[in-house]
């Protein structure tokens, strides 16, 4: 093990109402991964804003290098030799990817900005985490996967002796994923002592050198090596345990719902053409860039096509806009929640009220708009009360509310882009039995997924896309790990 860099001891937090962290001690070594995981709300990410200096201990103490440590911000707790990278984008569109890896710390020759250095050092920093696009690229134009390989980047050239991933591989595909692990082992051989919070527990093996388990703001469990049954874990994570993750599918009718044909968006994807069947969810799997995302949002009305067709329910849909498809009964559940989902600064029941409000002429019947909410709320579980903010939602609440807020107007298509990011295992099987159940009233879905197992488990059929291509789709009978892999990189 390597020596100890870190050391929280009862560490406490409170916020109005809730005890987010309750006297919590961790130690973080140095050339060592520590895993720490648990459900949304479990105090993770509230510990780690500690640790960053984000939110002061209302209790506890800390030390770094065996010296006294409480930062007044995260550039304090940055020049200490400590960074974040944390689940949801900080990074400005606006700005270039160079100017995002380097915010704050632009290089500067007598008063000038020092423009080469700043695209050639930048330029190192995106080529470690596997990104080769020119630095100059503005980055709001850029796909999630990318934007968080530039977070990761942006920590890097801090060049931190304590570094926190929060949720480091939820928007990547298996080979950017790779990427990073290879980083992460780079790091750990140059004495970085690492923080790697997850939901993929199927990573715990492949990167931990530790586990520490939250529940409901404290530590529960802890493991000095990673070789533990995912359903120990699980059950340490929810005080339960937790089976059969991906409830059983029923059989899809042959009634077709939507039917996509030759569909092609030029550099994105081309010639695509599939059919999902009333009770199907249609999986839809590649790598990141491959086109999923661009294809889902081309049929959503997002983009325009330049040339194929799509029918829903046998009518042409001819969607110029998101308002057109969900006009039609197709909506999209976006894979950015935070910030093309939810309203954050709206409460639960404004969010979830707002497709059905807009679609209501003349005096609104606002009770009987409630009762629509509430039957949407109740309908996904979520947790939280109507007059909460969305941005105080776990991010398996903000999920559901994002589900919710479509099912007021009953739709007969949904589209899911990567339906679980940064979501804990018992949410998951919460979002799962909801796509079951809207499958069982003969909702038609699609679902992009990252997330391999994930997209053998909820679906009937996975679709295939390479490089804009569809490569192929495979029975549920046939789909394994490696038949998907072959096509997705074909």
């Amino acid at each position: 093990m390597g020596d100890v860099g870190l050391v929280m001891t009862n560490i406490t937090k409170d916020f109005p109402g809730v005890k987010a962290l309750d006297t919590v001690s961790l130690t973080v070594r140095y050339s060592e991964v520590l895993t720490l995981v648990g459900e949304n709300g479990a105090g993770k990410s509230t510990l780690m804003k500690v640790l960053s200096g984000v939110y002061l201990p209302d209790a506890g103490t800390m030390t770094l290098n065996g010296k006294p440590y409480r930062p007044a911000g995260p550039r304090d707790a940055a020049q200490l030799g400590i960074a974040l990278i944390h689940q949801e984008l900080s990074l400005l569109p606006n700005l270039s990817l160079a100017e995002n890896v380097m915010l704050g710390r632009f290089p500067v020759h007598h008063g000038l900005l020092a423009h080469k250095e700043l695209l050639d050092t930048a330029q190192i920093y995106l080529e470690r985490v596997g990104i080769s696009l020119d630095p100059r690229t503005i980055t709001g134009g850029c796909s999630v996967a990318i934007q968080q390989q530039v977070e990761i980047a942006k920590a890097l050239s801090q060049k931190p002796r304590i570094l926190v991933f929060d949720e480091p591989t939820a928007s990547l595909g298996d080979e950017e994923t790779e990427v990073l692990f290879g980083i992460t082992e780079s790091l750990k051989a140059d004495g970085v002592g690492i923080v790697w919070i997850t939901h993929r527990l199927s990573e715990i093996s492949r990167i931990a050198d530790r586990i520490v388990v939250m529940r409901d703001g404290a530590v529960v469990a802890n493991w000095d090596e990673p070789d533990v049954p995912i359903t120990e874990i699980i059950r340490a994570m929810v005080g339960r345990p937790v089976d059969d993750i991906y409830p059983p599918l029923d059989v899809p009718t042959d009634e077709v719902v939507l039917s996509v044909r030759g569909l092609t968006r030029p550099g994105e994807f081309e010639d695509v053409s599939f059919d999902v069947h009333a009770g199907e969810i249609l999986g839809i799997a590649g790598l990141v860039g491959a086109g999923r995302s661009e294809l889902v949002e081309t049929i959503c009305g997002a983009r325009v096509a330049t040339a194929g067709t799509v029918n829903l329910e046998g009518r042409p849909l001819h969607a110029r806009s998101p308002g057109d498809a969900v006009q039609a009964g197709l909506v999209l559940i976006p894979e950015d929640r935070k910030t093309s989902g939810l309203a954050q600064r709206l409460t639960v029941e404004d969010n979830v009220g707002l497709p059905k409000r807009g679609t209501l002429k003349g005096l609104v019947n606002n009770w009987a708009l409630r009762r629509d909410v509430v039957e949407a709320i109740d309908a996904v579980s979520l947790k939280g009360g109507l007059d909460q903010l969305a941005e105080t939602l776990s991010g398996g609440n903000q999920q559901k509310g994002v589900i919710a807020k479509w099912l007021t107007l009953s739709p007969k298509m949904v589209i899911f882009d990567e339906p679980t990011r940064g979501i804990d295992v018992g949410a998951r099987q919460a979002i799962y039995r909801i796509m079951h159940d809207l499958a069982a009233r003969g909702v038609g879905i699609v679902a992009v997924s990252s997330d391999l197992p994930e997209v053998l488990g909820i679906s009937h059929r996975i679709a295939v896309i390479s490089n804009g291509r569809l490569t192929g789709i495979l029975d549920r009978s046939e789909a394994t790990s490696e038949s998907v892999m072959a096509l997705a990189v074909s």
